[in-house]
């Protein structure tokens, strides 16, 4: 890997984990917004309708973040990526093209509608939400559609000058690895918008403010949590496993550390991959389980790294391996805790339950690292490929970019980045400080003595 493909990997990858930490939660709480506000509209309850707007002010808030970081990541296509956009520009121009046009339009009309349209109807209001909801998960989907095509290309023709060009936008559209890698990517999102909703309510309940509301955030974010870790894992998550190990089987390997093709082989939970003996250091595992899951055969053959050309192994692999693993992991540790809430508020105890009070609120930054781990595994894992099996990374960089212009455009990225993190993060709790609010004024059940 030369200097400048290094950097040109390393500032995508730094721009684009930064976005996503936005975006994803956009995605989710559109969901919780259009439940909020049903309840509000079907049963005319102005308490729903305070909740509803005060999660769509942080759905603004995040949107707004999300455009300003998302702008670079399409200037890089033609500034790091030349190569790559000119082989495949003619098929990934398409779905993010319609992303913009689309979903985002879509996105921010709406959101405009409800933050603004105070003369406009309920039904309007609710009409707008679910609107909202469709254009950010529409948004969602055209950008999967594109990383899907990179992932399993589809419905494509090579021109005579060694470019590729869609040749059906349905069977673009309708990409087989597409509809697994959506249901969990969005399944992710709602859980993350679910933990943040529920640390919200969490920090009312033991802080004795906006009490009513505080259990609505709960009731609501614990219930759609539970339900998006436990759709995380199955079927959304299984499905994916074994996309990946049938149709990339050696970042399936890398996933798990299993180099060596085995019948009835183990599946790791805890390890360290040594890359000099291509072995698990002290290895946590349980056995046969990985035949068992790829194929439901205790004594299924599985192929390890080694049957496959060590050029084609994903670069990064320890990293890879870690990144998987602390995806599951954290994934299997949400599950615990929303199951465990969810029990709490099924016999009326998770209200006056501190210690899980506190959990609930110490654990919602952690959605975003296993969202992060998530993106990182799908993406390392695809190497040293940007389009599977077609063209490779070191390829696709700029070829008159040098590594010093874009370690210094990276430096300026990192700077401009942690100030707006550190602005998002205050004006987040700037607004989480001053509550939900009923037409200007403060709700009603804002304190208890």
């Amino acid at each position: 890997m030369t200097s400048a493909l290094f950097y040109d990997r390393l500032q995508f990858a730094v721009t684009a984990i930064f976005h996503y930490l936005f975006p994803q939660l956009t995605m989710g709480l559109a969901l919780l917004i259009v439940y909020l506000k049903s309840r509000a509209y079907w049963a005319n309850d102005a308490h729903y309708n305070t909740a509803a707007h005060f999660w769509i002010t942080i759905f603004a808030l995040s949107f707004a973040f999300g455009v300003v970081t998302g702008i670079p990541l399409e200037f890089q296509f033609g500034m790091n990526w030349a190569k790559f956009s000119a082989f495949a520009g003619g098929v990934i121009g398409q779905t993010l093209a319609m992303e913009g046009v689309f979903a985002f339009f879509l996105e921010s009309t709406f959101l405009g509608i409800l933050l603004y349209g105070k003369k406009f109807s309920p039904l309007l209001h609710w009409l707008a939400t679910v609107m909202l909801l469709l254009g950010s998960w529409l948004s969602g989907f055209f950008i999967i559609a594109t990383n899907a095509w990179m992932q399993h290309p589809v419905d494509y023709v090579v021109h005579h000058d060694g470019t590729v060009h869609v040749k059906s936008l349905w069977g673009l559209l309708t990409n087989p690895w597409l509809g697994w890698q959506f249901a969990h990517v969005m399944t992710a999102a709602v859980a993350t918008g679910s933990f943040v909703m529920a640390a919200v309510g969490a920090y009312y309940l033991l802080s004795k403010i906006h009490v009513d509301s505080a259990k609505t955030f709960l009731r609501t974010g614990i219930v759609a949590g539970a339900a998006a870790s436990l759709l995380l894992l199955f079927p959304t998550g299984h499905h994916v496993a074994l996309q990946v190990f049938e149709h990339q089987p050696i970042k399936g390997a890398a996933f798990e550390g299993h180099f060596y093709t085995e019948a009835g082989a183990d599946l790791v939970l805890l390890g360290q991959p040594n890359m000099d003996t291509l072995t698990i250091d002290n290895p946590l595992v349980a056995p046969q389980m990985l035949s068992f899951i790829i194929h439901k055969h205790f004594g299924a053959e599985i192929k390890g790294l080694t049957d496959f050309p060590r050029d084609q192994w994903p670069d990064t692999m320890p990293l890879l391996y870690y990144t998987y693993h602390i995806m599951v992991g954290l994934g299997t540790i949400f599950m615990a805790i929303m199951l465990t809430a969810v029990t709490l508020l099924w016999r009326g105890r998770l209200f006056r339950t501190k210690w899980m009070l506190w959990m609930i609120m110490l654990v919602a930054p952690f959605p975003y690292i296993a969202t992060t781990a998530g993106w990182m595994t799908a993406e390392l894992g695809r190497q040293p490929w940007l389009v599977y099996g077609l063209f490779r990374t070191a390829e696709g960089n700029s070829p008159l970019v040098g590594s010093g212009n874009v370690l210094f455009s990276l430096l300026g990225f990192l700077g401009l980045y942690l100030l707006l993190g550190l602005l998002f993060l205050f004006l987040f709790c700037e607004r989480v400080s001053h509550g939900p609010v009923v037409d200007g004024a403060r709700s009603l059940n804002s304190s208890v003595e």
